[in-house]
């Protein structure tokens, strides 16, 4: 379990635990407020002093090395692993070039110095300051509250109510402030992961494309680096979706925040302070706890907790409840007191005081006293409908229309289904289709429907549903699988759950994921992968009964569900899930290392509007997951090249240095040098143009012949049928692969998949 998610509801209840957990949260930012400055320093290092690079390259290694990313929740994503592991594949880069000492150290500053000071000074310095706030609303508001419940109850009403009133509003400005800080802290958990990470992998590829000696190892490099930008892409557009529900989330808290108190129909929890009494002369002192009523063992937990002391935490006292009655002021000098009978110690009465007026009746209730009293619930929120979108045929009849319409009218435009219509004509055009008498209208051919209001009406019919799609019952089973095993396990749990759907929930969700994949298929001109499908789509489809931060924070599991429903939707909605057949089969070839997501058509990084078409330009995939404004693009580095006469090697370095020298973002960067790397720039390591990067002749050297088909997941790899001849075939650095050439191409073979002639 890594960090525990910060409730907004617990602000409110400012339990112990509560605090227990800021505190992990706070030494979680202060660890990486000291990498960061430790970093920083490093790299200065490496910049003034040129003639111990090989020694300041070691700390910075062991730096990247040491440190670990903690996330939210119960589980990481596939790209969180991956942004997790990265330091330290960073710094195994970083040992390798030890022995090379020629490498070039150029505009760091900008690539890496910059960005990384500005995270710590604007985002952890925000928080450090958010902290402070913190602490002084919390000790203003609890020393203002111990001298309300010490005033006496003889005092004049007037008095009464005006010191009431100070102490409401002390206590409204400190609610304000947690949430405030709460959200804070939780956001630069997850930005960090990205915030962190982008500037270290610019400053890599800034370092392969300067050390020319260097290129293996960043060809090396090149596969996990790609991967490493999609799972920051991943990562970054996940955490758009998640901030934008939090914020809602926070917004209905903040407004209604009696509605969201934590209560439980088993217990019942919150602050009392309770009177111990001490010998003669020494009187009696109230000592604040916070107490839990397990109601059907009338058992009373109470711990001691000061939140002015360091938030130190005591012992917990248990006893069992016998009879409980409203305390007079007649009786003792003090409001809202309780007197509790215990059955542990016969005769013994505990007087405990609550917090205010509705505390009383609150406490009252729970313990079942004799002052008749409205006990306080919490509820689950529930989203007003102004539509009534029902799962029937004329909803799925508009389904069909949509699609249609969709597919023939606008297939190819970019961002389509990130782009929004106008949200007054998407309601009247809902309200059109699921009308029986008026929803004969044909989208296909009805020019007063543009496309963006008929895909975000579409949406908003499928979120109007009373139910989701993927229905409340089994959003936790489909959540499961994606926390973690293999594709094969996720892909195949996931299959046998959409069988256990109604059949108009399966019915519908066919259509739409068949209508998804047509999309996703035609990325190139409409940018939309299955990565940018699986973030619109998530919350869509699938979302849990309650809201809360936890469930928010499972979103990015939502989003892998839908890609892998849309990925394998033929098969999970084609065939009934059942055993596989037995048949001879190919073997398992042997992962390489620095590949991952390996069957998944990934969305393109892209932070500055950058085409990054050339990173890899046999890719089917090509996009960007940010909004609307995001999706343009720029002219690619080849055809800058091929317009202006310039060998591509000149025009791509020069690329490079005007990148670097204009301060274009470290994502601009990586872009230049990774087209540099794909087009070949760098690949010129001897002038003899026939030999391999071994030295060996092309059609020269051991031969081999594939005994198994094979169809390429890389573009460094070759694609062959069985009886294929290889030539010039080596051992590759790789374990499990060899490298060979088939028809003039040069590749890696999985090194099982051949017999050596």
């Amino acid at each position: 379990m890594g960090l525990h998610p910060l409730e907004f509801s617990e602000c409110y209840l400012d339990s112990p635990v509560f605090r227990e957990k800021i505190k992990s949260h706070e030494a979680e930012l202060d660890k990486t407020n000291r990498f960061i400055k430790e970093l920083y320093k490093d790299g200065k290092n490496l910049i003034n002093a040129t003639k111990q690079l090989v020694l300041a390259q070691r700390k910075f290694a062991q730096s990247l090395g040491e440190f670990q990313f903690e996330y939210i929740g119960d589980a990481k994503t596939d790209d969180e692993r991956c942004i997790d592991e990265s330091l330290q594949e960073f710094s195994n880069f970083l040992k390798n070039l030890e022995d090379q000492r020629e490498l070039m150290m150029r505009n760091i500053t900008e690539t890496l110095m910059k960005p990384l000071e500005k995270f710590r000074k604007e985002q952890l310095g925000s928080a450090k300051a958010e902290r402070k706030k913190y602490e002084k609303e919390t000790e203003k508001y609890y020393s203002s509250l111990e001298k309300l419940l010490n005033m006496s109850a003889k005092k004049k009403e007037p008095q009464l109510q005006e010191a009431d009133s100070q102490v409401e509003t002390i206590r409204q400005h400190f609610q304000e402030e947690s949430l405030d800080y709460v959200c804070k802290l939780q956001e630069i958990q997850e930005r960090k992961k990205f915030d962190c990470v982008e500037p270290m992998l610019a400053f890599f590829q800034t370092v392969f494309t300067f050390y020319h000696q260097g290129f293996e190892l960043a060809n090396d490099f090149n596969h996990y680096k790609k991967a490493l930008q999609i799972n920051i892409q991943n990562t970054r557009s996940r955490f758009e979706g998640t901030r934008v529900e939090v914020f809602e989330l926070m917004k209905r808290i903040r407004e209604v925040p009696q509605e969201y108190k934590q209560t439980s129909p088993i217990s019942s929890e919150g602050y009392l302070y309770v009177q111990e009494k001490r010998p003669p002369p020494f009187g009696s002192s109230w000592v604040k706890r916070y107490c839990t009523f397990v109601k059907e063992q009338k058992i009373l937990h109470m711990v001691t907790f000061d939140h002015r002391s360091g938030g130190k935490m005591g012992e917990t006292e248990s006893v069992t409840l016998k009879s409980c009655v409203r305390k007079t002021t007649d009786m003792l000098d003090r409001r809202f007191c309780l007197d509790i009978e215990i059955t542990d110690r016969p005769g013994t009465v505990l007087t405990v005081q609550s917090l205010s007026e509705d505390d009383h009746k609150f406490w009252i209730h729970a313990m079942g006293g004799k002052e008749p009293a409205g006990q306080y619930l919490g509820k689950t929120y529930s989203k007003e409908r102004g539509i009534d979108a029902q799962l029937d045929d004329v909803g799925l009849s508009f389904v069909k229309n949509a699609i249609n319409a969709i597919e023939t009218r606008g297939i190819n435009d970019q961002g389509l289904y990130r782009v929004v219509g106008v949200s007054s004509k998407v309601q009247k055009l809902l309200s059109l289709m699921i009308d029986e008498k008026s929803n004969d209208v044909d989208l296909s051919t009805c020019e007063d429907w543009d496309v963006k209001t008929i895909t975000s009406t579409l949406k908003l019919y499928l979120r109007s549903l009373p139910e989701p799609l993927m229905t409340y019952g089994l959003y936790k089973d489909f959540i499961a699988p994606a926390k973690g095993g293999s594709p094969e396990s996720r892909s195949q749990a996931i299959h046998c759950l959409v069988h256990k759907l109604p059949e108009k929930n399966r019915l519908v969700l066919g259509l739409l994921l068949k209508h998804l994949a047509t999309v996703a298929a035609h990325s190139k001109l409409n940018l939309m992968t299955v990565a940018n499908l699986g973030v619109v789509f998530g919350p869509t489809l699938m979302r849990p009964q309650e809201d809360t931060v936890a469930a928010i924070m499972d979103l990015k599991f939502q989003n892998i569900v839908v890609e892998i429903l849309i990925e394998q939707h033929e098969k999970i909605f084609g065939d009934v899930p059942g055993p596989s057949s037995p048949g001879l089969s190919a073997p398992t070839r042997q992962s390489k290392k620095l590949s991952v997501r390996q069957n998944r058509p990934l969305a393109v990084y892209n932070p500055k509007k950058v085409d990054l078409q050339t990173v890899s330009p046999t890719s089917p995939d090509v996009g960007s997951n940010s909004d609307e404004a995001s999706l343009g693009s720029n002219e690619s580095v080849s055809s800058q090249s091929t317009a202006s006469g310039t060998p591509p090697e000149k025009a791509n370095h020069g690329r490079i240095l005007a990148s670097l020298s204009t301060g274009d973002s470290p994502g601009a960067c990586i872009a230049v040098a990774a087209s540099q790397l794909n087009s070949g720039a760098l690949a010129k390591a001897s002038s003899d143009g026939d030999k391999t990067v071994d030295g060996v002749t092309g059609g020269g050297g051991k031969r081999a012949m594939a005994v198994y088909p094979c169809e390429a997941e890389h573009e460094s790899e070759l694609s062959f049928q069985v009886g294929a001849i290889f030539s010039a075939v080596a051992p590759s650095r790789e374990p499990g692969w060899l490298e060979g050439e088939l028809e003039g191409k040069k590749g890696l073979i999985p090194e099982n998949y051949v017999e050596m002639l």
